[in-house]
């Protein structure tokens, strides 16, 4: 049972839970950030430089191999250069967004540390050890 309640305890933890919760919620954004770069972003794009489409950009290896009928035997072999540019697009917009959400985030920060009032005088600490420094030398 030792293992089963430290499996809890640790799945439990603030931190794991705080992770978890990020993991599915950057999980929900990158589908968004998909959908913008796949359904909005790039139909422009591709309007712009000719209608094209860019995850049907491909650069052909190898041709497919055909019968007599036409029943394909083997698949062509293509590299897919457009399915690369989308998801570099997705990642500069996903590097975007969470560069903009952590600069808000160090500004808000900086913000929090700024309107604490400096400490007066020294600490509690610091007050008592210099007290008893005091003592000790009268002795």
């Amino acid at each position: 049972m030792g293992f089963i309640k430290e499996f809890k305890e640790f799945a439990t933890r603030g931190n794991v839970m705080e992770l978890a919760v990020g993991i599915i919620i950057g999980g929900a954004f990158g589908k968004i950030v998909s959908s913008l770069v796949a359904d909005i972003i790039m139909p422009p794009i591709g309007l712009i430089v000719g209608g094209m489409k860019f995850t049907d950009l491909k650069l052909g290896l190898k041709d497919a191999v055909v019968d007599g009928t036409g029943k394909i035997i083997k698949e062509a072999v293509t590299l897919n250069v457009g399915n690369f540019i989308q998801a570099v697009f997705d990642f500069l917009i996903i590097a975007g967004a969470i560069f903009l959400i952590v600069k808000i985030m160090n500004k808000l920060n900086r913000k929090k540390t700024e309107e604490l009032p400096a400490p007066k005088g020294p600490s509690l600490e610091v007050q008592l050890l210099t007290e008893i420094r005091d003592l000790l030398k009268k002795k």
